[in-house]
C-alpha cells in the first residue's frame, strides 16, 4: 500500500463555497481528522451575484490554519482546492484581484451569451452542451472586460486560481474543470484561440490549463504563515465544487451519481463516453482518469429556505412539517427568476402547487419542491440517454436533515446513501492523495466511507408522485419545460 493511503499521510482539502470556506485534514485511511470553517458574505442586487476575493484568502488562511493546528506537519503530503462553477475576476500581472468576484450565477452578462454562442457554435456543439449559459464565466469575462480598464500583462482567475496563486506565490496554471464554462476545450485539451480572438478576448489574459490532479506548485513561506501549511507541502489542480462532491461521495463508476443539496442543487455522474444534451442544460467535466462526468447546476436549492424562513428554527420547522402530511409544492428557485437545470428558462420564477396553511406547511412544500426539481433532474438526464441505473448519493447541506433525504428517496422511489464524511473538501483532500502515485479510484476506495442508507417507503412513494407530475405538468403549461422531457417522466412514473 502506498504511504499516502496510510493512517500517517495526512491530505488537505479546501472547498470555497458560496456561504463559506472549509478546510479538511483527512488521512490515507479516510479518518476525518480535523475540520474548520470561515463565513464567506455576498452582495446581491438584482442579476449582479459579487464577492470580495480578498476574502476568500483570509477566509482560507484562518481555516486551514485552525484545521492544521493540532496536526504535526511532517505528516502534511498534499492539497486541493476547489471552488464555484464559473465564478472569475480579473487580477493585474501582480495577482492583486482588479475587480471584484462575479459569483457562479451572476447574470449581467446575458446580453453577451448570444455572441459568445454565435462566434462559438461550432466548439459548444463538439463539446456537448451546444450553448453557453449567461451565468457562465466567457460571457461574464466579455463584460468584465467592457468595464474594467485592463492593464497589460492582466490576468483572468477563476475562483480557485486566485488561491493557489497566493498558496505558491506565483501565477499557476488553472484545472481544466474550473476552466470548462470559460470556453476550454475539453476534446481538443487546449484553448480555442479563433473563437476568443474573434470575441476579444485579449492574448495571455486565459491561463495555462492542467488536468486535474496535476502538481501545480507547493506552499511558499508566505503563504505557510498565513495557513499554517508545511513549506514546500505540493499543490494539486483540483475540480469545480461539484466534481469535488462526487470524488468525495466516491460517485466514480458508470452510472454513479451524487446530488450534492447546497444553496442550489448540483448533480453531478460518471460515464464511459461524453454525454450529449439537445437542451444544451447538460455538459461533462473530463475526469482526472479520462473518464467524464455529465451534470448540472440548478438555480434551485436549499437556498429557498433562507429567503422564505429567516432566522427560523430549521429543525423546529422540519419536524412539525414532517408532522403536516402536505403533498403542496413550492417550486423553490433561489434567486427571483431563471432556471439552468433541469431545463432552460430565463424567465422562470417561483410558484406554489396546493394551498399550504401556515409555515409548517409552507416549509414542507420547499422541501418536496426541490426533491421534485431533483427527480426531475434524473428524468430528464435518463431522457438524453445518460446512465443513471447506479448508486446515487446526498451530499451537501441539504443532506444532513434526514427527513428531508427520506422524502427524496421516497420520492425518487429508489435507495439512496449519505456519505459518512462526504463533501467536496474530503473530496479535494481524496485527489491531493493522487500526488503520490495513486489513482484517484484507489484514493477513494481507501479514503471514502460509506454511510446510511435510506430505502424509500413505496407507500409514501405513490401519495407523493402525484404531486410530482402535477409539478411536471405545470412547468410544461408555463413553456418552460418541453413536452416530450414530461412525457418521458411520466413513463418513469407508470403514470
Amino acid at each position: 500500500m502506498s504511504d499516502a493511503l496510510s493512517a500517517d499521510a495526512v491530505h488537505l482539502g479546501l472547498d470555497l463555497g458560496t456561504q463559506s470556506v472549509r478546510a479538511v485534514a483527512v488521512d490515507g485511511t479516510g479518518t476525518l481528522l480535523a475540520a474548520a470553517s470561515r463565513p464567506l458574505t455576498s452582495h446581491r442586487d438584482g442579476v449582479r451575484h459579487e464577492q470580495d476575493p480578498e476574502r476568500w484568502w483570509s477566509a482560507a488562511g484562518d481555516a486551514c490554519r485552525e484545521a492544521l493546528s493540532g496536526i504535526d506537519n511532517r505528516r502534511v503530503r498534499d492539497m486541493a482546492v476547489d471552488a464555484t462553477s464559473g465564478t472569475i475576476l480579473l487580477a493585474a500581472p501582480s495577482g492583486t484581484p482588479l475587480t471584484l468576484a462575479l459569483m457562479y450565477d451572476d447574470g449581467r452578462a446575458a446580453d453577451r451569451a448570444d455572441r459568445v454562442n454565435t462566434v462559438g457554435a461550432a466548439v459548444w456543439e463538439k463539446l456537448g452542451y451546444r450553448t453557453m449559459q449567461p451565468s457562465w464565466a466567457l460571457p461574464k469575462l466579455l463584460w468584465l472586460l467592457q468595464h474594467t480598464d485592463v492593464p497589460p500583462g492582466a490576468r483572468l482567475l477563476h475562483q480557485a486560481d486566485l488561491i493557489t496563486w497566493r498558496l505558491t506565490g506565483r501565477q499557476t496554471a488553472s484545472d481544466a474543470s474550473h476552466a470548462l464554462k470559460t470556453g476550454y476545450d475539453l476534446l481538443a485539451d487546449r484553448w480555442p484561440a479563433e473563437e476568443l480572438a474573434a470575441l476579444g478576448v485579449p492574448d495571455g489574459l486565459l491561463p495555462e490549463v492542467v488536468h486535474p490532479g496535476t502538481v501545480i506548485g507547493a506552499v511558499c513561506a508566505r503563504a505557510a504563515a498565513v495557513t499554517g501549511i508545511p513549506v514546500g507541502t505540493p499543490v494539486v489542480a483540483g475540480m469545480t465544487d461539484g466534481c469535488a462532491a462526487q470524488i468525495g461521495a466516491g460517485a466514480l463508476g458508470p452510472g454513479a451519481w451524487n446530488s450534492v443539496l447546497g444553496t442550489t442543487l448540483v448533480l453531478k455522474g460518471a460515464a464511459l463516453r461524453p454525454v450529449r444534451d439537445p437542451a444544451g442544460v447538460v455538459y461533462c467535466h473530463r475526469g482526472p482518469g479520462g473518464s467524464w462526468l455529465p451534470g448540472g447546476a440548478s438555480s434551485s436549492g436549499a437556498g429557498v429556505l433562507t429567503r422564505r424562513f429567516p432566522g427560523a428554527d430549521l429543525d423546529a420547522l422540519t419536524e412539525r412539517a414532517a408532522a403536516t402530511g402536505s403533498t403542496a409544492v413550492v417550486y423553490p428557485l433561489v434567486g427571483e427568476r431563471g432556471e439552468r437545470f433541469p431545463f432552460r428558462a430565463p424567465d422562470a420564477r417561483p410558484f406554489v402547487l396546493g394551498e399550504p396553511i401556515g409555515a409548517a406547511e409552507e416549509f414542507h412544500a420547499c422541501l418536496l419542491g426541490v426533491a421534485c426539481v431533483e427527480r426531475l433532474c434524473l428524468d430528464h438526464l435518463d431522457h438524453i440517454g445518460a446512465p443513471v441505473d447506479g448508486p446515487l448519493s446526498l451530499t451537501g447541506g441539504g443532506a444532513r436533515n434526514r427527513y428531508w433525504s427520506q422524502l427524496r428517496a421516497d420520492l425518487l422511489g429508489r435507495s439512496v446513501t449519505l456519505p459518512a464524511q462526504g463533501g467536496s473538501a474530503v473530496g479535494m483532500a481524496v485527489l491531493a492523495a493522487t500526488a503520490s502515485g495513486v489513482t484517484l479510484e484507489q484514493a477513494a476506495a481507501s479514503m471514502v466511507r460509506t454511510g446510511i442508507e435510506l430505502r424509500p417507503d413505496s407507500s409514501r412513494t405513490e401519495r407523493l408522485l402525484p404531486g410530482y407530475l402535477g409539478f411536471v405538468d405545470e412547468l410544461v403549461h408555463r413553456g418552460w419545460l418541453e413536452p416530450r422531457v414530461a412525457a418521458h417522466a411520466h413513463r418513469k412514473a407508470g403514470r
